[in-house]
């Protein structure tokens, strides 16, 4: 918008200094309402914002398609469901099979049903019920944080010989560190008291001996519930706070209260393949009783033979927990009833 604003205005100034040209070469008055013409910048937006053609009118074939779409208003859901579009890039005739099948890092970030039929299948996704983009904050405040907490530049480390790991922020290398596990529990645990944005994701590679932070805008998160020694930390009371709209001591309390208060943590895409997620707290019960060796179906009286057996997990340390497991679907198939069964 600043862009197109920008090339308008410098159109208006080049109006107003060829007409002022023509009134000293002729030796008129200059009349500002004249020289100013008042609907350059006015239809100017309206054309780009009306076509989604995002530049000059004259050179359309220059400018960018599609930036601006008029919003659908067939019912809620569809109003809804298009903010909530996301676009690939590529050429809608290209043969690839690939980017338009599912993959298994969509899983809570872009819904598996919610595509359209035909040439863009598989290329314009939906986002998922619960994922949000992440808007983004400073690297200024964790580079200082790694700084104070051991961060060895490169040109002191040039030559030494013990082990250590890379450390990133936003791609660029910044140096490198000794301790990385006990960095990587103390950045996750500032983030969830809310010291560093709840929205820095931090991603350790233990085999490319690598720790990559980011706090750039435009990453896919999604929300989970932190689990620690095997327990949820969600407890009744927070869900009674939410109930009631505040808490104890009778401050405001929402959503962000539970992501401030270190319940409820985003992991963006990346941070994701570096953490373990129970499906369900029942599993994380049963995990929980079969590593203290219980047999958690025990109490359940005579075998029901239609009952759906899982498979007998192995105990995992888990370190999340899924909200729900349909918030995989985004906000059309989620008003599909029973959208589990195939009949």
């Amino acid at each position: 918008l600043a862009n197109l604003f920008r090339m308008l205005f410098r159109k208006l100034t080049k109006d107003v200094y060829r007409y002022l040209q023509k009134c000293v070469e002729t030796h008129k008055e200059f009349n500002l309402n004249l020289a100013v013409k008042h609907n350059t910048i006015t239809n100017g937006l309206k054309y780009s914002l009306a076509t989604g053609n995002w530049g000059d009118q004259k050179k359309s074939m220059a400018s960018k398609a599609g930036v601006s779409q008029v919003l659908n208003r067939y019912t809620y859901a569809s109003t809804l469901s298009h903010l909530r579009r996301c676009n690939t890039p590529l050429g809608r005739e290209g043969k690839i099979a690939k980017p338009r099948q599912l993959h298994n890092t969509h899983w809570g970030m872009v819904c598996p049903a919610e595509t359209p039929e035909g040439q863009a299948c598989g290329l314009v996704k939906n986002l998922s019920l619960m994922s949000c983009i992440s808007v983004g904050s400073l690297s200024a405040p964790v580079i200082e944080f790694l700084e104070e907490w051991g961060l060895e530049s490169l040109e002191e480390n040039a030559h030494s010989a013990t082990p250590c790991t890379k450390v990133f922020v936003n791609g660029v290398w910044m140096g490198v560190h000794r301790d990385p596990a006990n960095l990587v529990k103390t950045i996750k645990k500032l983030r969830r008291k809310d010291d560093i944005s709840p929205e820095v994701s931090v991603v350790r590679d233990i085999r490319e001996r690598e720790l990559r932070l980011y706090t750039d805008a435009g990453r896919v998160c999604r929300p989970l519930f932190i689990v620690e020694n095997q327990q949820l930390l969600l407890a009744k009371k927070h869900i009674q706070y939410l109930n009631d709209g505040q808490d104890e001591e009778g401050k405001p309390y929402k959503w962000d209260s539970l992501v401030k208060g270190g319940v409820i943590e985003l992991l963006d895409a990346e941070e994701e393949e570096t953490v373990m997620i129970c499906m369900t707290p029942e599993d994380l019960e049963n995990s929980r009783l079969q590593s203290s060796a219980i047999d958690s179906h025990m109490n359940d009286g005579e075998f029901d033979p239609a009952a759906r057996l899982k498979a007998t997990t192995s105990t995992h340390t888990w370190t999340h927990c899924e909200i729900h497991p349909s918030m995989i679907l985004g906000v059309c198939a989620s008003i599909i009833p029973f959208p589990d069964h195939n009949q």
